[in-house]
């Protein structure tokens, strides 16, 4: 048991009236970054990245008080909360987000290969526009010729992947770099079971108001 304070002493931890809690400013800090999501990067933010690999007992105890996971994926330094499949009531900490529609489940999954492919290479996976246009009208269904609801859809995909962090902006106008995050969004035992699975949505149908369940719904 912990000692009294002598007479006069500020407790450093005790940040405002009332604070009961026994964590250090940096690392409630910490705590709020990944509650607020949608995942912490740290290439971008080295020192909470730090903290993530010193205190991640701490965290992960802390966050499953409230039915979370701390998933951390080392080598591409990403870092996220995530929500546990307990078929309980008040169980939800993180507000779902709204499914990924089926063009942007494309575009993700065709992403989430290209990320791959530049797994270990040192260089960034970059998409252009005009290449997810492209990617969009390869799974395009066959009688299909609205070239303007391809452009939408295109735009559409690229803005919810962007919202999502799971593409980032670059210096270059309609060039976009594919976040490590999109990796933990969409885990795969193997990676070859993506193709497999991207002919399963182009088998679904090309309904607008179709969505699909996938691991981004958490970020």
């Amino acid at each position: 048991m912990s000692s009294p304070l002598p007479s006069g002493a500020v407790d450093e931890r005790r940040l405002f009236a009332g604070d009961t809690g026994s964590f250090e400013l940096p690392l409630r800090q910490l705590l709020v970054r990944l509650l607020r999501g949608p995942y912490l990067d740290g290439v971008a933010e080295p020192r909470l990245w730090q903290l993530v690999l010193d205190r991640r007992a701490e965290i992960s105890a802390y966050v499953a008080e409230i039915f979370l996971v701390l998933e951390v994926d080392a080598n591409r330094k990403i870092a996220l909360l995530a929500p546990v499949d307990l078929e309980a009531a008040h169980t939800t900490a993180i507000a779902p987000r709204r499914a990924l529609k089926r063009e942007e489940t494309l575009l993700a999954l065709r992403l989430r290969l290209l990320l791959e492919r530049h797994a270990g290479s040192g260089t960034d996976a970059v998409i252009t526009r005009e290449a997810a246009r492209e990617i969009l009208l390869e799974h395009r269904a066959p009688g299909d010729t609205d070239d303007k609801k391809l452009e939408e859809n295109t735009d559409a995909a690229l803005t919810r992947l962007l919202n999502l962090k799971l593409v980032l902006p670059t210096e270059l106008a309609d060039e976009y770099k594919v976040s490590g995050a999109l990796a933990l969004a969409l885990p795969f035992a193997a990676i070859e079971e993506i193709p497999e699975y991207i002919k399963a949505i182009e088998r679904v149908g090309t309904d607008d108001t179709e969505e699909f369940e996938l691991e981004t719904e958490e970020l």
